[in-house]
C-alpha cells in the first residue's frame, strides 16, 4: 500500500498529483511544519479528485497553542496574510481550518488536536483507498460521475456501497 504520510508518491502519479507535488515541494510546506505531522488526505492521493478539488493538509495541532501553529503558518509564507481563520467543532472537538488558493490550487488546512494517522480526513481516505483496490476502475469512475454531479465523497461511496451513515461506517471498513 502507499505510504501516504509521505508525498513522494505524487512525484509518480497522475498530471494533478505531479502538480501537488511540485507545489508543495516548491514551498517546503511538509518540511517547515514537519513539528505539526501533515499529511495530504482527500481526494488527489486517491486519484478521485474532480476539477476544483482542492489539497487537503491536515495537521496534529494543540488548540492551547494556536498562535503558534498560525505563527508558523505565516512564517512558511504558503498562505496569504489575510486568510480567514474558523474553529468548526468536529465529533465535539474544536478544530482550525484555513482555506485559500494558492498558484491556482484550493488549499483547505484543517488541524486538530490529534495525530494525523487518528484523524477522520486519513482514516476516510485510506478505506476508499482500500475499496477503489477491491472494486476496480468501472467502480472508481462511478464515484468520479457522482462527485461531478455534486456529490461529497463519502456520501458517494455510500451510495454505491449502499452504507446509511458513511462518515461513520467507513471507519469501520
Amino acid at each position: 500500500m502507499i505510504d501516504f504520510t509521505k508525498i513522494d508518491y505524487l512525484k509518480h502519479g497522475n498530471e494533478r498529483q505531479r502538480r501537488a507535488y511540485e507545489l508543495l515541494t516548491k514551498h517546503r510546506i511538509f518540511e517547515k511544519l514537519r513539528y505539526y505531522s501533515p499529511i495530504l488526505a482527500g481526494t488527489i492521493p486517491i486519484e478521485i479528485d474532480i476539477e476544483g478539488s482542492d489539497l487537503d493538509l491536515i495537521f496534529e495541532v494543540d488548540l492551547r497553542f494556536e498562535e503558534d501553529f498560525l505563527d508558523d503558518l505565516m512564517l512558511s509564507k504558503f498562505i496569504p496574510y489575510d486568510v480567514g481563520v474558523e474553529y468548526p467543532i468536529v465529533n465535539g472537538e474544536k478544530c482550525i481550518t484555513l482555506n485559500f488558493v494558492l498558484e491556482d490550487f484550493p488549499i483547505e488546512i484543517f488541524g486538530q488536536n490529534k495525530p494525523t494517522t487518528q484523524q477522520n480526513a486519513y482514516l476516510h481516505m485510506i478505506a476508499e483507498y482500500k475499496i477503489l483496490q477491491a472494486k476496480g476502475e468501472e467502480f472508481k469512475q462511478k464515484i468520479i460521475e457522482l462527485k461531478k454531479q455534486g456529490i461529497k465523497t463519502e456520501p458517494a461511496f455510500g451510495m454505491l456501497l449502499g452504507l446509511e451513515n458513511p462518515y461513520e461506517e467507513l471507519l469501520k471498513l
